[in-house]
């Protein structure tokens, strides 16, 4: 008797305790790390909400449904005497559990679908931003209409040192990056999402976002919020080896110093234009390539060129061999391989500075030079 006392008491703890640890989950969500965050946005603060009225009716009827398993099994135990009962049906009892789940299911119907309401309401966006998924890195563009829009990419910051444990790890390890998106405060902001190779999943939880990025499909969704900061995301879809490494930063700023960033970025395009036109020496272009090299190329092809994922790219026969052959390859990339076409990443410039250096660096020595005006005729065949 006793030892069957103890066994039911051990089976009804576990769920008993995982309903204590809802109920004060509900009460104070803010204060577990487990918990969803209401973020900085009022559409992120509905979402919270929606979440917590859910959980705590849930937590409600998993009690009294629990409670009521639960006493059933202890209090009416063929030990005490007790006959299981003979009835077949009640007419009253299956009235009682579809009409009141039904009521229940109505009552949590109205919040959520105002929610959802809110959560896809694109309209009256004040600015437009497509973001398009690539492995593994993202590329903005601000939609201007009253000028040239600005593009950039966003790459994974985080040194290859403390990825390979040969160095301390960071405060942000793998959540930080070299170019963040760069947005103004009290502005509603429309995301365009997409994608240009698989499927991605642009996430950043604090500004309540989260959409997928499919190649040749266009995703919708929105952000507004007061509150200057830094906010983290990353990629929410597995999206191939690196997925871990395509990490998301946004800036909020001020309006005012919004605006002077756009003017920065609109200045750097402006200078690119005019670099299209000029002639680089080849020290210029080996020290510009190799910074555009250690940003899109090591992690693929070694800090030394030695290879790894991708192939060696010292001694390569195609950073030997015909000029015309390795830019097909960067600008195109090679289909069915992890080499990406580089010619949508890249503008001239950069990539007539990474070809040179891979041409010249890792012992190849070729003595080429390739300018951005040959990159341009190569793309116009």
């Amino acid at each position: 008797m006793c030892c069957i006392a103890k066994r039911l008491f051990r089976l009804a703890l576990g769920p008993v305790l995982v309903l204590f640890s809802s109920a004060v989950l509900a009460a104070h969500g803010d204060m577990n790390e487990v918990n969803m965050s209401p973020g900085v946005t009022d559409v992120g603060a509905q979402i919270y909400n929606l979440h917590m009225i859910i959980l705590g009716i849930c937590t409600i009827i998993g009690i009294g449904v629990f409670g009521v398993m639960f006493y059933s099994i202890y209090a009416h135990r063929k030990s005490r005497g007790h006959e299981p009962a003979t009835f077949h049906e009640s007419t009253k009892v299956e009235i009682a559990w579809t009409v009141i789940p039904f009521f229940i299911l109505i009552g949590m119907a109205f919040p959520a679908t105002s929610t959802l309401l809110e959560i896809y309401d694109n309209d009256e966006a004040e600015m437009d931003v497509i973001v398009t998924g690539y492995q593994w890195k993202w590329k903005y563009e601000y939609l201007n209409e009253e000028g040239e829009n600005v593009s950039f990419f966003s790459n994974l910051r985080t040194s290859q040192g403390e990825i390979y444990n040969s160095e301390d790890k960071g405060q942000h390890y793998l959540l930080e990056v070299d170019e963040p998106l760069v947005l103004p405060t009290d502005t509603k902001v429309r995301f365009l999402v997409t994608a240009n190779d698989v499927i991605h999943s642009w996430w950043v939880p604090e500004l309540a976002v989260k959409r997928d990025a499919i190649p040749g499909f266009i995703n919708e969704a929105w952000t507004k919020t007061s509150v200057e900061g830094v906010y983290r995301g990353q990629c929410a879809e597995l999206c191939g080896k690196d997925h871990g490494f395509m990490p998301i930063v946004v800036n909020v700023v001020s309006k005012e110093e919004y605006a002077e960033w756009l003017g920065g970025k609109q200045a750097e395009a402006a200078q690119i234009k005019e670099l299209m036109a000029k002639t680089f020496t080849l020290d210029e272009l080996m020290e510009q390539g190799k910074a555009v090299y250690d940003r899109n190329c090591l992690a693929c092809h070694g800090a030394a060129g030695e290879g790894g994922v991708g192939t060696a790219i010292a001694g390569s026969p195609i950073a030997t061999g015909e000029l015309g052959g390795h830019l097909d390859v960067g600008i195109n990339g090679v289909p069915g391989t992890a080499m990406q076409a580089f010619g949508p990443q890249l503008n001239d410039v950069d990539m007539a500075a990474v070809i040179t250096y891979q041409r010249n660096a890792f012992g190849n020595n070729m003595g080429d030079m390739v300018q951005p005006i040959d990159v341009f005729n190569h793309k116009k065949g």
